[in-house]
Order: structure tokens, then sequence, then C-alpha cells
């Protein structure tokens, strides 16, 4: 995610410099041809571009505010992945509660297993969320942290437990299955009550939901239709920009053709990068700092020493994710 108030112009150049160079060389094109070789393109009136732009920027607008709907979802999702993290482990320590001196210990390592297993389902999700699907064949290329996988969860779980959980297809799900067994453990032994063995169900239930809901974002892209037609009519447009201008501009057609096509390419780009918010891309849903935050809230209650406390997740250049 973005957090520094101004983006680096070669980070934009990044992703539209191709497009802007050949709107650059059209429209250095058209004026050389028009002014020292004579050639005269068809007339096309002004009020006609405008018509089109105006109309573009409708649609590349529509477009937008429904990819930002997608990635303020995410967040809200992940907002509730926090607070139910640290809902969760307040359970655990104060609802699994042992029935005789003897099961004190059982039932503290029961607390923290649990407590560990949940930071293991938290990195999972992440990482489950940012494999590439087919539908986004740019995203491996897009991946910013150098690896992907699931090796952060390996501190929190057991060694034969970390091995199942590598096998599975959904891995995160397969956690949380792992949850429900130790509770029913827990309710057997007379650790939990009737009562207190529903709420951390429902507990687990809405983990499931947040796992849903982001595959949901994840699974189903926004439609192709607008992604791919907001491409086609900047292309349009752009390219017809200096074939209007050229008659009544001069040279002057080739900045100010320059500086609006750049205005529609961003405005295509800026929903295209919205859109998914789980590609751990820069404007993406930062994750990987609410695990951490997630992770460091945990430990703090389980009343764990600070010196085992992950580092606080820094905005490096802006960015953070």
């Amino acid at each position: 995610m973005i957090v520094r108030r101004n983006i680096r112009f070669s980070l934009i150049l990044h992703y539209v410099w191709k497009q802007l160079l050949y709107y650059l060389l059209l429209s250095t094109a058209v004026y050389v041809l028009h002014d020292f070789y004579g050639v005269y393109f068809f007339d096309v009136p002004s009020y006609t571009i405008a018509a089109l732009g105006t109309a573009l920027a409708i649609f590349l607008g529509f477009k937008n505010d429904h990819a930002y709907d997608r990635w303020w979802e995410a967040r809200k999702i992940w907002g509730l992945m926090v607070n139910y993290s640290r809902a969760w482990t307040r359970q655990v320590t104060t609802m699994v509660i042992p029935n005789s001196s003897e099961s004190q210990g059982e039932v503290e390592h029961l607390q923290t297993r649990l407590t560990y297993r949940h930071i293991a389902f938290v990195n999972a999700l992440r990482v489950f969320l940012r494999k590439p699907h087919a539908y986004n064949k740019t995203s491996q290329k897009e991946l910013y942290e150098d690896e992907n996988t699931y090796k952060d969860t390996q501190p929190f779980l057991s060694k034969d437990e970390y091995k199942e959980f590598c096998s599975k297809d959904n891995p995160p799900n397969f956690l949380l299955q792992r949850q429900g067994e130790d509770l029913k453990l827990a309710y057997q032994k007379g650790w939990l009550s009737d009562y207190r063995f529903v709420k951390m169900e429902e507990t687990l239930v809405d983990f499931n939901d947040i796992q849903g809901m982001s595959e949901r974002i994840k699974n189903t892209p926004l439609p192709r239709q607008y992604t791919y037609f907001s491409r086609v009519f900047v292309l349009i447009h752009c390219t017809l920009l200096p074939l209007v201008f050229i008659s009544d501009l001069g040279w002057k057609t080739i900045p100010i053709s320059f500086i609006v096509s750049f205005v529609f390419l961003a405005l295509d780009l800026i929903g295209e990068r919205t859109e998914d918010p789980f590609e751990n891309r820069l404007e993406d849903t930062p994750m990987s700092s609410l695990s951490v935050t997630i992770e460091r809230n945990l430990r703090e209650q389980l009343k764990e020493s600070k010196e085992r406390f992950p580092e606080k997740y820094e905005a490096e250049k802006g960015i953070v994710f």
C-alpha cells in the first residue's frame, strides 16, 4: 500500500513508458508529415474528440470506483482479521480453564498451541492469497517479496503438522480444522463448557468467513470487459488527439497530446492496479504489515517477553506491504 503522498514519477513511468513513447512518436510524426511534407489528415471536428473524451472519463470513473470498492473491501476484511485475532487469543487465555491443578501445565500448552497456530493461519492466508492465478499472468512478475512461501508458518507449527500443512490444497483451511479439533479435545477434557465451546467455535467460523470473503475477491476479477474496453477506448482517443489538434496548434500538438494522453493513461492505470488487492503489488492490501501487527499483539496477550516480538513493519520508500 502506498502511504507516501507524493509518488515518484519514475515509478509511474515504469508502467506507462511504452504507451507514452507511442503517443509521443505519433504526435511528432503527425506534426512532421503535416508541416514539412504537406500531408493533410482527415478533418475531425474538435467537438467530436471532446465528446469522446467526456464519455471516456465517465467510463474510467465508473471502472475506478468499482476497483476502489474491491480494494477497500479487502482492507476492511483484513481489519476484521486483526480484531478477531485479538478476540480469539483473549478467548483462548480466559475461556480454556483447567479443571484441576494437574492439568494446569497441559492447558497452558494448549493455549500457546492455539495462539501460535492462529499466527500460522494469518501468515498462511496471506501467502495463499498472493499466489498468482491463471487470469492474472503478470502476477508472478509483480511479486515484490523475494519469496512468497509458507516458511513464515514453520516456527508456529510442529514438524509433523507443518509437513502435513504443506501438502494440503488449502493450507489455511487445514489449520482452522485443526483448531476445531483442539477445541473438541478441550471440551472432552472438561476445560471448556458447552457455552464457551460454542462461542469459540463461532470465532473460528468468523475466520472462515474472512478467508471466504478474501477468496471471493481474489478469484472473481473485475469484469474483464471493463479492463479491455477501457484500454481500447484510451488507445483510440489518444491516437486521434494529434490528428484533431494539428491544424490549429501546429508544433504545440506534440506536448498537448502527450499531456492529455498521460492523464487518460494514468486514470486507466489507477483502476487496473487497484482492482486486484491481493497480488503483492505496491498498491495492494498491506497483509505483511498486518500479519506482523497480529503476531505482536498475540504474543503480548500471551505475556511473552518483548524480545520475542517481531520487529514492527516500517514503510520503505513510502510503501507498506
